[in-house]
């Protein structure tokens, strides 16, 4: 018997042919269905990609537009803008055409004893400043004590503050950038208008703010060993320059006073400069002016490091532009010389040489043959191992031809108790074409620690009268009575210093080793 190959031999029916329409409908459907959410799944990965780089471009957009203006906040907040417009004063339209004067205070105890022609008094020389002030008198010094003791004769000092305190009265803008906390003077002139800004210089530097300088209506400054202290007229011997109608270079300093103005209340150093403060002038780009119709070239400098702004020179680059300048003599007369540096590291006092300056006169004698002269102030304070220094100095040129490196001391005879009585407070350097004059004495930690500013000025035409003026008075200082020579003979020497030390711990047995 043969099977039959019909579906219905076999147990099954066949489909309708509409059931297997609707079938294939159905599965085409499905089809087209799952074609649908595939192409909709596709497209919304596409879209949530897409999405998540635009969000990724938002967030990079936002992340730089608020670092730019942090950046904005950093450069504006850098350096406060004040009285930018106040005098009209600019980069542009400053003037160059300038009055240079040697000033001096020669205490009366010294003056009948000391040749040559005097110059003018230092008060007079402030006294003109604040005459000829229309807008603002800026103001930077490490002592404010004008006011002296009733014990105490300084007259000149209280004359000059009631001056100050006039200021008020005629619509003057005084500013004073100090590191004193505790001033009396600064608290009274407060209260007569004056902005006081504090600089915590601790935070920076372990040191202090030993700035000395006047900005007049950013046309008129001063610089120069005197503080505003009483005995800076009378008592001291102190040297400064009063520069009138010069802008171009009054401008510059008065950035120096922005920088220290800016850093009232704060314990960091911006680490961005605004141009506020850029120094427009320095060592390789010095401003070509002219001073009392002689041509010359100057600049500011600053000190410690991290007080020198963007293109600020710093001090001990500017004394070693001026030494390298000199051809034929370098004179120095500086109250303390010391190339030294202390630091006080876990309770215990560390001290390590400190060699720029110390070399840089060693080179100008020995290796160039320039005459070197250096004065150094002696006093109960003057540290013992000044002595060692100059005596190895000066023993630099034994046996040398064409060496010539001499070392004298200071010294006046002080009164008990007043052991700044005829004190000699210079600190300038003068060679055959420039000079240079700043608020430091030649000791490391001054110039690594405390805040200062200094003058280059190189002249030209063989120097004209301000040079003249200061050689005069640093060889009138050098040959006075006063001015004495390092002992040569080795035990006198000791004695010279073993008396040093005794004295300076038994000050009720002063007696003047130079005298010796």
């Amino acid at each position: 018997m043969e099977l039959s190959n019909n579906p219905r031999s076999r147990g099954h029916e066949e489909a309708p042919p509409a059931l297997l329409t609707d079938l294939s409908q159905v599965k085409s459907s499905s089809f087209s269905a799952a074609q649908q959410q595939g192409y909709s799944a596709t497209i919304f990965l596409r879209r949530k990609d897409k999405l998540e780089k635009t969000q990724q471009k938002c967030i990079a957009i936002f992340a730089l537009l608020c670092c730019f203006a942090v950046l904005l906040v950093l450069i504006f907040s850098s350096v406060d803008i004040w009285g930018d417009s106040e005098d009209g004063i600019t980069e542009e339209n400053c003037r160059t055409d300038c009055r240079i004067v040697l000033m001096e205070t020669i205490p009366e105890g010294i003056k009948d004893h000391l040749n040559g022609r005097p110059n003018l008094p230092l008060l007079v020389g402030f006294h003109n400043l604040l005459d000829l002030a229309k807008h603002s008198v800026q103001i930077v010094s490490p002592v404010w004590n004008l006011r002296p003791s009733e014990k105490e004769t300084g007259r000149q000092g209280q004359l000059l503050f009631q001056r100050l305190l006039s200021l008020k009265s005629r619509g003057v803008k005084l500013k004073i950038a100090s590191s004193m906390t505790n001033s009396t003077e600064q608290k009274i002139l407060a209260t007569h208008n004056a902005e006081v800004h504090l600089v915590n210089m601790t935070a920076f530097t372990r040191g202090g703010l030993h700035s000395s300088f006047w900005v007049v209506d950013r046309t008129h400054f001063y610089v120069g060993s005197a503080d505003m202290d009483w005995r800076s007229f009378s008592k001291r011997k102190e040297l400064g320059l009063m520069v009138y109608n010069c802008s171009c270079l009054a401008l510059d300093l008065h950035r120096v006073f922005s920088f220290y103005w800016q850093l009232h209340e704060r314990d960091y150093i911006p680490s961005i400069w605004s141009k506020r403060v850029t120094a427009l002038y320095g060592r390789h780009q010095a401003l070509e002016l002219e001073f009392n119709n002689t041509p010359a070239v100057a600049y500011v400098s600053t000190s410690p490091d991290i007080f020198c702004a963007k293109e600020r020179t710093r001090d001990v680059d500017a004394i070693y532009h001026v030494i390298q300048s000199a051809r034929t003599f370098i004179f120095i007369s500086v109250m303390d010389y010391l190339p030294l540096v202390s630091r006080r590291l876990r309770g215990t006092l560390v001290t390590r040489y400190w060699s720029p300056l110390d070399e840089m006169i060693r080179e100008a004698a020995v290796l160039r043959g320039i005459k070197v002269r250096l004065l150094i102030s002696f006093w109960k304070n003057t540290h013992p191992l000044t002595f060692n220094f100059v005596t190895s100095l000066k023993s630099l040129c034994m046996q040398l031809y064409n060496c010539s490196l001499e070392v004298r001391f200071f010294s006046h005879k002080e009164q008990k108790d007043d052991i700044q009585r005829g004190l000699n407070h210079n600190k300038y350097m003068l060679t055959d074409n420039s000079f240079y004059i700043g608020n430091h004495n030649w000791v490391g930690n001054e110039f690594s620690d405390n805040g200062g500013v200094g003058l280059v000025v190189q002249m030209k035409n063989n120097g004209g009268k301000i040079m003249e003026q200061m050689k005069a008075a640093f060889e009138r200082d050098w040959t006075s009575p006063y001015s004495k020579s390092l002992l040569g003979n080795k035990d006198r020497y000791n004695k010279y210093r073993n008396l040093h030390q005794v004295e300076t711990k038994e000050e009720d047995k002063w007696n003047d080793p130079l005298s010796l």
